[in-house]
Parts: C-alpha cells; structure tokens; sequence
C-alpha cells in the first residue's frame, strides 16, 4: 500500500460506487463532439452500415471495404463529401475495431478517393462576399421601418460583418436539435456607446471548451454603423423583453434561427450572398483597408491553417490583401 508522503489539503469525499463512475464517464464521453459534429458522424455512420447489409460484406472496416465504400459513394455525392463521411466512420467505429484509422490512412484507400475526386469531382461554388454598399443599401431598405424584426435583422447583419462573425454565432440553427443555449450572446454582457460596441461571444467554432472571447466594435460614422443600428435594436428589444436573456430576440420572444436571418437576406439580395457572405466580406473589408492578414485572423478567430485555406479559396480576399500590400509604401533599405 502507498502512503501519501505529505498531509492531504483537499477535503474528504466520498467514494462512488462502479456504476456511478461509469455513468459520469459516458456522459463525458458524450460531450466530447458538437451537437451537429455527433449527428453528421452519425449520418455517416449509417452510410457506411447501409452499404454493407446492401452489399452482404463485413462490418469490418478494412482498407479494402473502406475503397469500394468510397468508390460506391462517390458516384452517388460529392467527393469532397465522402472525405468527411470517413472521418465520422472512423470516429464512431475506433472503438470497436481499433485499426480502422490505419485502414483510413491506406494507400489504397487514399488513391481511391483521388481516383474518385479527379473522375467526378467538380468546383466549389462559393457565396459571394458581402460590401459596404451592400449594407449601406440593406440599412437604407430598412430606414423607415417601424418593425422589431427588421431593427433585429439589421443589428445581426451589420455586427456580424464588422466583427467577422459566423451566422451560427448570432442565430439558432434551424434544427431543434443541434440548438445549444450556451453558445447564445447574453444580453447583459453587451456595453456599449455612441462611438463604442462590446459583447462577450461565449464560442466560436474553434472554441472547444466555451472559453469565449470579447468582441470590440468602434462606429464607423457610415449608413451601416453597427452601433447605430444596435442601439436602435437594443431600445425595441429591452422595451419588449426587459426581463429575457438572450441578446437576440424576435418579436414573438424567441431566439433568431438561420431561417429568419436567410429569408430576409435573400430579399434583398441575390441567392450567391448567404450567411457566409457576412464573414467572407468583412475579412475583404478589412484587407482592402490595409489590415494584416495576421490581425484580420485574429479578428475573425481562425485558427492559423484555417484562415490560410479561407484566403486560397476566397479570391476576392486575396486580391484584396495583395492590392492593399501593393499599395502600402515598402521600406527602404540604407
């Protein structure tokens, strides 16, 4: 028996019996993935199951029946989609046969999918990114309006493009399920006045463990001033719902989903600007203003590869970094 060497500070507790041990464990357990990470593994997942009862193979992933899995499934969706499908396979079967990562990482495996990708694969059609003029004209739409959700879905759009915010940071996601009240912005922690905007944005899509970060909006003395249009919200929504948590608030009391935010943008604009056109364009914003790509990463919360593979694919913000380096006097040398 080992003896403690020194004299325990911590208090005394009681023992748990196995069960309860292991009832705490599995709960943890579960939270170890996303609501909507678990549910699109778990989609996977059944792919995977239903092409093997279809076919009358072994459940056993194997790089082999790993490889005709791809090469059914690729000739059914999109290639790119059946990379994530085996990352979900992987994630939910690891237990259960704890070789199939070595099977995901086989040579065959991995030339299948690129066999699939360059016979069926097609480009990636990205949403357009949103500009200042585009806001200028959505806030002059809304000028003269009187209704709540139309100060909400202003409020929402500016915010959300001058502070590089994800669509699913300021509504709900229109599956009940994948609805999570942590992730809401509260009320009380919004400050803010004539020349200053701030809220604590409790996780972000990198953010694993809830630990947050502080967003900082200054005015920008445009048409599309977020705290403007904030404060505007802010005053229908404390008069409605003085006593409600949430930041964002409709005017039937309940919290914005995608939905909402979607059918109103879509009105205004054509079907290539989305969600995504909020952060797309506001990263393009701050580059054209000359903005390092280190500080527009760190603005928007991207981790560092991340935002590297976002430039690469948004043309429009790399041309915007690179004219504003063009622009920008080099230093010289003596």
């Amino acid at each position: 028996m080992i003896l403690p060497t020194v004299r325990p500070r911590q208090p005394a507790r009681e023992a748990w019996s196995m069960e309860r041990l292991l009832h705490a464990r599995a709960v943890a357990l579960s939270y170890t993935l996303d609501t909507s990470t678990q549910k699109n593994y778990g989609s996977a997942l059944n792919s995977y199951l239903s092409f093997i009862h279809r076919h009358h193979l072994p459940i056993d992933p194997t790089d082999d029946t790993l490889s005709l899995f791809v090469t059914y499934m690729c000739h059914h969706i999109n290639p790119r989609s059946v990379g994530t499908y085996l990352s979900g396979i992987c994630r939910e079967l690891e237990h259960f046969f704890p070789r199939v990562r070595e099977a995901r990482r086989s040579r065959i495996l991995r030339d299948t999918l690129h066999g699939c990708m360059r016979m069926r694969g097609t480009p990636t059609r990205r949403k357009q990114a949103l500009t200042i003029d585009d806001l200028n004209q959505a806030c002059a739409h809304y000028s003269r309006s009187g209704d709540h959700d139309d100060y909400l879905f202003i409020a929402m759009l500016t915010v959300g493009f001058f502070a590089l915010l994800r669509l699913g940071e300021l509504a709900f996601p229109n599956d009940v399920s994948l609805r999570d009240p942590r992730k809401l912005i509260l009320r009380n922690t919004l400050r803010f006045s004539s020349q200053r905007l701030q809220f604590f944005l409790p996780c972000h899509k990198a953010d694993r463990f809830f630990e947050g970060n502080i967003i900082l909006l200054q005015s920008n003395q445009l048409p599309c001033d977020p705290i403007t249009h904030t404060t505007r919200y802010v005053a229908s929504r404390d008069n409605l719902f003085p006593l409600s948590s949430p930041l964002w608030l409709t005017q039937n009391g309940q919290v914005p989903t995608r939905a909402f935010f979607i059918r109103r943008l879509q009105s205004l604009f054509p079907s290539d600007i989305a969600g995504q056109s909020m952060r797309a364009g506001g990263a393009t914003s701050l580059a054209l203003h000359g903005v390092p790509p280190h500080l527009i990463q760190a603005i928007g919360r991207w981790s560092s590869d991340s935002f590297q593979i976002y430039i690469r694919k948004h043309p429009l913000l790399l041309h915007a970094i690179i004219s504003s380096r063009l622009s920008c006097p080099q230093p010289t040398h003596t």
